[in-house]
């Protein structure tokens, strides 16, 4: 699956979130409190990386922080659209940009 079709699945999520939203409070999530839901997604996977280290041991924990780092990866992506920012673009000139500022240490 390419980048593409991640951010449609993406899109396609943050939709029935956005409509269910709408059903319970009357109005979908703002982009701040999207950011504020990551906030806590951020916060989950903090303590999950405290487990994977022996701080936090659980027996679900490598499905856990699976689960975690791709909700992390789907809030990005969702404030990504909702900013307008073509995100794949977007990372490879970052990672170009910290190419060349490694290569030129």
């Amino acid at each position: 699956m390419d980048f593409s079709e991640l951010s449609e699945m993406a899109r396609a999520v943050r939709a029935a979130y956005a409509a269910q939203e709408a059903e319970r409070y009357g109005r979908p999530w703002s982009r701040e409190e999207i950011m504020l839901g990551f906030l806590g997604d951020v916060g989950d996977l903090a303590k999950l990386v405290q487990g994977k280290e022996g701080v936090r041991p659980r027996a679900d924990l490598d499905d856990a922080l699976a689960h975690e780092l791709a909700d992390c990866l789907w809030c990005v992506m969702t404030l990504a659209d909702a900013y307008g920012v073509d995100l794949e673009r977007a990372f490879v000139a970052t990672m170009a940009e910290l190419g060349r500022a490694i290569d030129d240490e």
